[in-house]
């Protein structure tokens, strides 16, 4: 595709290029296996001389069609699929990580994230310090250590709405010699691309908007090729020293800017197989079609939606970037003219109890666990997604105990608003 097309026509036309008599449509390589002529043949894919496919656990043709759509919104060099958003943000990590090495980590993250950093991977070996995503360069400093390998962090925090400082994050991380991984699932590249602001890798749960319609669970981590793996080779030995289970192959001298994703799904995805099934990808490249249509709803809705919120005497408190009476308006504005994501946070004047209460008066909006779909849906992190926290890392999360999730659909705003409206008549 077309560098120059916008991200509109890149959501239609990118990834799968059909030729004369081809399917028009995306086709599902529902296959585990692919067949070649010859034992040789074969060999040189097993010994990365050529490139191919073999098997699905490792490469699909439909996931890659679909990885390169996701690649040239995100504007990288290379990308890959994963069985969902939290197998993306696993590897990420864990493709520069190995036990003794150390994270930097926004403590705002999704509370899966945080707990995959500082509970499962600290039992491999690989420690984490917190960081608050506000904190000052001085301060920010003091947590890198000799051994630490990346910075993870999201572009708009899930579920404290918290906007990253993405430059100031960028700068600080390139400082110690490491890349900075951004998670940009609520963003996403219709309202951010990270990489233009000094990010070094993108992970999605594209389970979220990017398929739209909570049909499909699924991952993608995308790299941007700018971070320069061997001038540090004693940091990232994975990348810059030959792997044995490989015949000896060195990633970066091999694979160039390519290093990365190709160290990701022929070694991680080989070993720990957390491939996105082609079915899925295939529904995954149907919610792109149509990724920057509703994003543009889910923002003009939500920003509705946070006002009529914020002028509610029941209500408490609104947290919605897009307002101008957030904290993270400006910083909103820079990274994402275009609007955020349409999830909002708020409280009401009653506490828990009262969150709990209306929650279970809402007939449009669902509870459910998920999130940033077209379907208006609610949920109380603090007993749900996040209930594996203490009060403290609550607290550190930004998720407050009577913290409501709305995340608004595209559905007409206003029978979203008298939904809300009926449910705090209750309250």
């Amino acid at each position: 595709m077309s560098k120059n097309y916008q991200k509109e026509t890149i959501c239609v036309q990118s990834g799968w290029q059909p030729k004369k008599g081809e399917p028009r449509v995306l086709p599902i390589y529902q296959s585990t296996t692919f067949k070649y002529e010859t034992s040789e043949q074969m060999g040189k894919l097993f010994d990365l001389e050529e490139s191919g496919y073999f098997y699905t656990r490792l490469q699909n043709p439909t996931n890659d069609y679909v990885a390169q759509k996701i690649c040239e919104l995100e504007g990288g060099v290379a990308a890959m699929l994963t069985s969902s958003g939290q197998a993306a943000n696993y590897y990420a990590v864990f493709n520069i990580c190995e036990a003794g090495s150390h994270v930097v980590l926004s403590s705002t993250v999704y509370g899966g994230t945080f707990n995959l950093l500082t509970v499962t991977m600290k039992k491999m070996g690989i420690e984490c310090t917190v960081v608050d995503p506000d904190a000052s360069v001085e301060e920010l400093n003091k947590a890198f250590r000799d051994n630490t390998r990346c910075v993870l962090a999201e572009t708009v925090a899930n579920p404290a709405l918290v906007v990253l400082d993405i430059e100031k994050f960028a700068k600080v991380a390139h400082d110690h010699q490491v890349p900075l991984i951004i998670d940009n699932t609520f963003a996403t590249p219709i309202n951010c691309n990270p990489f233009e602001w000094g990010a070094d890798i993108v992970t999605h749960s594209t389970t979220k908007y990017m398929d739209g319609h909570a049909m499909a669970v699924g991952g993608a981590i995308v790299d941007s090729g700018n971070f320069d793996w061997s001038k540090y080779p004693d940091k990232f030995p994975g990348l810059c020293e030959p792997d044995d289970s490989y015949h000896g192959v060195t990633y970066v001298e091999k694979f160039g800017k390519g290093a990365y994703i190709t160290k990701a799904t022929v070694q991680l995805m080989r070993d720990l197989g957390s491939i996105q099934s082609p079915q899925n990808a295939f529904l995954l490249n149907v919610g792109l079609e149509t990724l920057p249509l509703r994003m543009e709803r889910h923002c003009a809705n939500a920003l509705q939606v946070a006002e009529y919120l914020e002028n509610h005497e029941k209500v408490s408190w609104v947290n919605y970037p897009g307002l101008k009476s957030s904290k993270y308006y400006e910083l909103a504005q820079k990274y994402m003219p275009k609007g955020t994501c349409g999830v909002i946070s708020f409280g009401l004047k009653g506490g828990r109890s009262a969150a709990e209460s209306m929650m279970d008066k809402l007939e449009l909006a669902a509870i459910v666990t998920h999130v940033a779909d077209a379907r208006t849906c609610v949920l109380h992190p603090a007993s749900h997604t996040h209930r594996q926290m203490t009060d403290e890392q609550l607290k550190e999360a930004g998720v407050a105990p009577d913290l409501i999730r709305f995340s608004v659909g595209i559905e007409n705003v206003n029978d979203i608003i008298a939904d809300l409206e009926h449910a705090l008549s209750f309250v």
